[in-house]
Formats: C-alpha cells, structure tokens, sequence
C-alpha cells in the first residue's frame, strides 16, 4: 500500500468523501501539457495492475501497469510518441487540507485523436526492461544483477543493497545457466524475482520494486464499501515446490509436512541451476518458506475504492457474506478514474488441483548435452568496480570444462580510468644584458666630469613546473593456477580514460577438465580505477560443456612479510676441493673387411600407385557479383538471380502494301534459341490511310473476280468460263488439252466442266 497518513487512511473509511483528479503530460521535447478532473471525460480513465494471471497467484511476475484516458484537449497526437504522463488523486481530508496519491508515471503507447477528445492508452516503465538480453554478466549477487539490469534499461531501482539481502536468497551468488530462453531483461527480471520469493512491479515514482506475499492485513473493507462481490468457500495455500534440475534431468520436489496444499511449480529457473546440492536445497526451501504464508481466499469485488491499494496488499471483509476470520491478497486491481474500482484475488483450490500437483512432483527435465562440435562461450562482466595500483589485482576470473581435449581462445575488453603520477620538471633560464650607468672622474684640471659607462649584467631565472607522466599498464595470465611467465602485455598511458584489448590463446586443453583462467593487472606509477560493468571478458571455443559457475569452492589468498629468523644459529660449512687435469691418450684401431657377395638374395621390384586429383573450388555467385562480371543482359535477367530471360518483346516492321488495306511485316530472327514456344501479338496503332482517305466501293472497278452486291464489292462465289483448248497427241487417240488457270484461286470446292 502507498504510505498514506493517517488522516487520509479515516477519510478513506468515511461513507462519503470528496475528491479531484489532475495530471500532467509531458512530451520529449519537454512541453507540458497539464490537466485537470474537467478535462478527463466522463467515464473514460482507469489504471490497472496486477500481479498474477487470472488463474493462480505466481512467483515473479512482472506486469506492466496499464493507463487508459480520453481528454479534451487539442494536443497534437504526434507529439505525444513516448510522453510521460503523471497522474495524482487529491484527496481531500478533514481539516481542509489536501492529500495528494500519484498513481504512477506512465509513457504513452498510443494516442488516438477524435473530433473533440484525445485518446490516450500508456505503460509504465516496465516495457523499458523488454530490451534484449546481454550475457555479459555470468554469475554476480542479486543486487549487482538489479543494479546492472537498471543501469542498462534506464530505471531506477527503489531499493538498497541492504534492503535487497534482507530478501529470501538476497546475499546468495546466483550463477545463470549458459542453455536457458532468456530473450530480454524482462525475461531474466522475472527469474530473479522468482528465486528472491518475489514479483517485480514499477512503483509509483517510476522505480522498479520488489515485493513478497505477506500476511499482514493493510485494511478492512466492510459490506458498505462494495457494490458487488463473490468469495470462494476454500483457502488457497501451498505446502510444496517443484523445480526442474537441468543437471540431473529431474524436477526436485520440496514440501511442508504435512503436504496437503498446493504445488507451486517453478519449472526450469536458469538462476537455480549452479552450486551444491546443499545450496540448492536452502535456495528452494527458502521460497519453499515464503509462500508457504499465502493463505488467501480468492474473491472478485467491486468497491468504492482507494487509490492507495497496491498488488500484493493483503485484506480483510467484514459483513455480507465475507468472512472476517480469513485473508485475502490483491492480484488485479482497475481504479477507474471518478468511479468504481475492481479488486480481485485469483487461486486454486487444494482439493481439486491436489491431482494435478501429484502429477507435477513427477515431472522431469528436458536436458540436451553440448554437442562437441558446436561452439560455446563462457561470458564474464564484473559486478563491482576495482583500485588498481603496483600489486597485482585479479579482474577477470573464469572457470570453463571441457568435454574432449580442444584449443579455445580469451578475450576481454577493459575500459580504464588512469591518473599518471606528475613529474617534476625544472630548468635554468639564463639572459645577458648591457646597461649603461653614469661614472663620475676628473679631467686633467682636476675638474669633475661624468661620463657613461657600459655595464653588463647576467640574470639566472629558475621555472619549475610539472608534466603529466605516464603509467605502465602490466598484464598477466593464471591458468589453471599457474602463471604464464612468458607473456605479459604491457601499455603505457597518460592521464585519460583508456580501453585495453587483451587475448591469450588456450591450447591442448585437455578433455573432461575443469580449466581456470584469471587476469590479473598492475600499473605504476600512478593509479587507476575500473567501474563496474566495464569488464567484458569470454572464452570461446569448441568442446566446452555447461560447467557451475560456482560449485560451493571458495578460494582465498593472503599476504605475509617475510619471517626473520634472527635468533637462529648458522653453521658453517667447509669443504676442500683438488682440481687435476687429466690428457687422454690417442688410441687407434684398424682392420681390412674383404668385399662380401650375396648372391643368394632375390631383389624385388617395389612399386606404387600414385593418383592426382584436380581440386574442387566452390565458389557461390549472386547477383551482387553482376558488376564484376561480363554477359549480355539482353539474354540474363540479374535481378535477384542469374537466369535466362524466357520472354523477349521486339518492336518495328515493316509496311507492306496489299491489293485492299495495308499490312506491316516484322521479322523474328530465330537462330540465338533452342526453340520458339508462342508468340503474342500486343494491340498496336496504324498509321492514317494513304493520302487520307477511303476509297468507297462505287468507284472500284470490277474485275472478272469481284461484283458489286449492296454497295460492297465481293470477290465472287462462282462463275462460268469459256476456254478453248488444243488437240494434243498420245500414243493412241488425241487428247484436249484446257488451261483452266487455276492459280488466281486460293481453293476450289466444286469444278464443273462441260463440252461445249
């Protein structure tokens, strides 16, 4: 519940109250647009929250609020993209003065114009935690964790370092497990809020907040508060936990006794996967612990409302059909603005979910082992800032397991703030000058006279001042506990922020081992500082398996001065030592081998077989390739692929004249392809007639082919022919021989011939 005075909490009670609402829309560009309760239309605002779904009460959610308004206003609607709107109800008490609730600051979504009014629908800040998830950071405490995820989504945290280990498991070292579907910050928010026992929600002052199931009542509504309600005739409660263990491929089952509640299933939390078994154990009976207070009985009501009611607050009913022995939690609750407001607790009931959580203890994980071949990394980013100066400091430490014996490769990414020590300069400055001074002497009469005398004068002029110097900056490497002599990069520096690149190369690593690898780092003279978050570290290779990031070992160094043992007597030891030089003799030795014949020895021929191959270059050409490349693009179309043009339009012809009309002639040369499959003649525009006009049929001249029939002229159907013929010989007889001349004629269909 909002901290509200006590005033406010008696005015709230009273079975009637008077009340304002007003807000404030400020856009990016810092314009302010303020309203008040005669601009929001009737009916039309509400703000909701919730921290579970509509079925059962869950652990670690993280619900974004929701605000709906319509204004009279002529604010532009584009300028509202991301605009922060505050909302605050006045609540007016008893000794005149005013008490103000905010209900939250919420960014705008969606901004709907009308003719008169403007529709707004905004989200708080959660929305800003759906930002994709960086594995930078493998292992670290709960609250370095909040501190980094805030820092990189832009929302503040409203809670303290103390105030976060005083939550279940809040001082534990969480380790993530690298196989997990974390996807964004709102994803691992809500694996962390569940391993603390908690939900996660923005507050009212736009700080992200955790907050645990409790069992203290914040304040009763009685029957005269309630338009409407309904309440359930069973308690929810929950007397065990189930959690997937990836490593053992088993879901762990956790219980009160005696187990006659609910079973509230964690599945597979990527937070709770690293460590000993005991650690795991105390982690899930500690959740095991905190929800084992929820004893709530689920119920939907419709109140006059208090602004001040959160998710999570936890009431009592009295009257109607209420139960005033029994508690109830606040999962949802709409506050419409200058009306209702709807609270509702969801839950199970024991007795008939009591199946359905026996099947649950039962269930078992899903695990896939790292293929060998497949390429892992092992990610690190610190938690905490650190000092360095002349003794080495450790800034990276890494542990990584190999599945078969491999070759992987470190590299980190440090940003360094560096303070040079300053060095004292100084120097002599020297000048020589001539001045001249008047000397006073006499002459030869004894007079005085004065005349100029020239002088000269050096002056020593000492400057000192100091410079920037530079730092060393000196790197080594541990692996596996022992450090690399050989190798140390070094850097040198001026004053200024400064980025260190670093790799090492880890090869023969041996198989089914767990490898350890540190970085340790010094500088002198001067100083520098790390912050935190500004070490990003990896190790990268194939064969590496899913190993604990912390498996319950502690390692820890100190350092001694060394012992003077002054008190301790040093015998002396004397020993007497004769050098001789000793001459070797020559010695020689000679003997004469006759010639040896094998003639019993069969030689063999040796051979062998010896095949070339020609290699085989792959090689993959896209279109990106086109410019480098020499083809004819009027047979290779190049648009997304290389592939013959199919289809092809040619323009021109060529025109021709015809005993009636015209005809245009174009000529498709077919010897570039395989095969012509159709061809598509486009509508196409003629020129005009020649000479611009048409010859009507009247003044057409007939010929022994055409007849003038209705003011057309026809070619004719039939007609008869007289045509004489020559006698011609054979061999026996005389034959008629008749050209009938019937090539003027595209086809004949009858031919009659008479003699005549």
């Amino acid at each position: 519940m909002y901290s509200v005075s006590d005033a406010y909490k008696t005015a709230i009670q009273e079975n009637t109250r008077s009340f304002t609402w007003s807000g404030k829309i400020t856009t990016t560009a810092g314009r302010e647009y303020p309203f008040t309760n005669e601009d929001i239309v009737k009916g039309s605002g509400y703000v909701s929250r919730q921290c579970s779904g509509s079925s059962e009460i869950e652990l670690g959610s993280v619900y974004a609020a929701e605000l709906g308004i319509s204004l009279f206003s002529d604010i532009d609607r584009y300028s509202l993209e991301n605009a922060e709107v505050e909302l605050i109800f006045h609540m007016n008490l008893s000794d005149d003065t005013v008490e103000d609730v905010p209900m939250g600051i919420f960014y705008v979504a969606e901004a709907n114009r009308k003719i008169k009014t403007l529709e707004i629908k905004a989200y708080d800040a959660m929305l800003n935690f759906d930002k994709a998830y960086s594995e930078a950071q493998s292992s670290g405490y709960p609250y370095d964790f909040l501190t980094a995820m805030c820092t990189t989504c832009h929302v503040e945290l409203a809670h303290t370092q103390e105030e976060i280990e005083a939550l279940p498991n809040g001082a534990e070292l969480l380790g993530i497990y690298p196989d997990n579907d974390i996807e964004t910050w709102r994803d691992f928010l809500h694996y962390l809020a569940q391993a603390l026992c908690s939900f996660a929600f923005i507050n009212r002052e736009g700080k992200l907040q955790l907050v645990q199931y409790g069992e203290s009542p914040v304040c009763t509504v009685n029957n005269t508060h309630r338009y409407s309600s309904s309440f359930s005739d069973f308690v929810t409660r929950y007397t065990a936990i189930s959690s997937t263990n990836r490593r053992t491929n088993t879901a762990e089952y956790y219980s009160l006794d005696p187990d006659d509640g609910l079973t509230m299933n964690l599945e597979t939390n990527p937070l709770l996967q690293f460590g000993l078994d005991e650690t795991r154990s105390r982690i899930l009976n500690n959740i095991l612990n905190a929800i084992s207070v929820i004893r709530y009985v689920p119920f939907d009501s419709e109140t006059i409302g208090d602004p001040a009611l959160e998710p999570g607050d936890v009431l009592t009913f009295t009257g109607g059909q209420a139960d005033s022995s029994q508690m109830a939690a606040i999962t949802s609750i709409t506050t419409k603005i200058n009306g209702k407001c709807s609270l509702k607790c969801v839950g199970k009931n024991p007795r008939l979910a009591e199946a359905k959580s026996k099947n649950d203890k039962d269930i078992t994980g899903l695990i896939n082992s790292v293929e060998s071949t497949k390429m892992a990394t092992y990610s690190y980013m610190n938690a905490m800032p650190y000092t360095l100066g002349e003794e080495p400091v450790f800034i990276v430490s890494l542990e990584f397991a190999t599945q078969e014996e491999t070759d992987c490769e470190f590299k980190a990414a440090v940003l360094i703030n560096v303070t040079a020590a300053p060095v004292d300069r100084s120097v002599t400055a020297e000048g020589t000058g001539t001045t001249i001074l008047p000397e006073e002497t006499t002459n030869e009469n004894d007079n005085p006279i004065t005349n100029d005398r020239e002088l000269e004068t050096t002056v020593t002029v000492p400057v000192e001042w100091q410079e920037d110097g530079q730092s060393v900056i000196r790197v080594g490497y541990v692996v596996d506990g022992h450090e690399v002599e050989e190798f140390h990069p070094m850097e040198t520096w001026h004053t200024g922020a400064h980025i260190l690149n670093l790799f090492y190369p880890l090869l023969d690593m041996t198989e089914k081992t767990l490898h350890t690898f540190a970085v340790w780092i010094t500088i002198a003279p001067g100083s520098a500082t790390i912050n935190a978050q500004n070490i990003i570290a990896s190790i990268t290779g194939q064969g590496l398996g899913a190993q604990d990031r912390w498996n319950g070992r502690i390692d820890a160094s100190d350092d001694y001065i060394p012992l003077v043992l002054s008190g301790l007597q040093h015998l002396p030891f004397e020993e007497a030592m004769e050098t001789i030089l000793h001459t070797p003799e020559p010695a020689g030795a000679s003997d004469a081998v006759s010639p040896m014949l094998l003639s019993g020895m069969a030689l063999y021929a040796l051979s062998d077989n010896v095949r070339t191959f020609a290699p085989i270059v792959h090689d993959i050409v896209d279109v990106s390739d086109k410019r480098k490349m020499s083809y004819s693009r009027d047979y290779i179309e190049d648009d997304t692929q290389f592939s013959l043009r199919k289809s092809y339009t040619i323009f021109g012809g060529t025109e021709r004249n015809l005993n009636r009309g015209r005809m245009d002639s174009l000529t498709i040369s077919t010897a570039d392809f395989d095969s012509l499959t159709s061809i598509v003649i486009n509508p196409f525009v003629t020129e005009p007639f020649i000479n611009g006009r048409i010859l009507p049929a009247r003044v057409l001249t007939d010929t022994a082919y055409t007849i003038h029939e209705n003011g057309s002229l026809k070619l004719k159907t039939e007609y008869a022919e007289l045509i004489e013929g020559e006698a011609a010989e054979i061999d026996r007889g005389r034959l008629a021989v008749y050209p009938l001349g019937l090539t003027a004629f595209e086809s004949i269909t009858e031919l009659e011939v008479q003699s005549g």
